[in-house]
């Protein structure tokens, strides 16, 4: 059965996610069509319930480290805007039009959100870098995106979203914990 070690993983426990319903994984293992390969929980929804963003523990079933925190799901509405965004030349624009400083403010909070996971006397090797694993500058504005619809302080998920489409933007969108709509 899928759900039977959905959150089991052989690295340190992730105490921050919450228990993962047997529907959210079922749902997200389709839209990713495989099993997701870390414990996770969902943190973004849209109004009709179906999941957008995840929340992954920093270390995959296995152990390896997970650098990717929180994982943009088929289901956004933005996904094929952001990869033709990304392909027109967008990573390069965006750090031209964000601020070096911002940028790595923002890897840092994404680092100190996944890291509070790891209890500190873990031994074993670590995810490492912000944003999706990167250490500077961008380079995924797929996972830039995803942290600022969390709520996390992203001025690259930001720019993304002040660039996309009304009718592509991820709005109405539900925080899980908030009880209004966001962004």
């Amino acid at each position: 059965m899928i759900g039977e070690t959905d959150n089991v993983t052989k690295g340190p426990h992730d105490p921050t996610l919450r228990p993962t319903s047997e529907q959210d994984l079922l749902v997200v293992t389709q839209l990713l069509g495989r099993v997701p390969k870390a414990a996770f929980d969902v943190v973004v929804r849209r109004r009709d319930g179906v999941p957008v963003v995840t929340r992954n523990a920093p270390f995959e079933r296995d152990g390896t480290p997970m650098p990717t925190r929180y994982w943009l799901l088929p289901s956004a509405r933005a996904n094929d805007a952001i990869g033709r965004l990304e392909a027109g030349g967008g990573v390069r624009a965006v750090e031209a039009d964000v601020s070096a400083e911002d940028i790595v403010v923002a890897h840092a909070a994404y680092a100190r959100d996944r890291d509070a996971a790891i209890p500190p006397a873990w031994a074993g090797p670590r995810p490492s870098g912000g944003v999706g694993g990167t250490r500077q500058g961008t380079k995924c504005l797929h996972a830039h995106y995803a942290f600022f619809l969390a709520g996390g302080p992203d001025p690259v998920g930001r720019w993304v979203w002040e660039r996309l489409a009304p009718k592509d933007r991820d709005e109405p969108i539900r925080r899980i914990g908030e009880e209004s709509e966001s962004p």
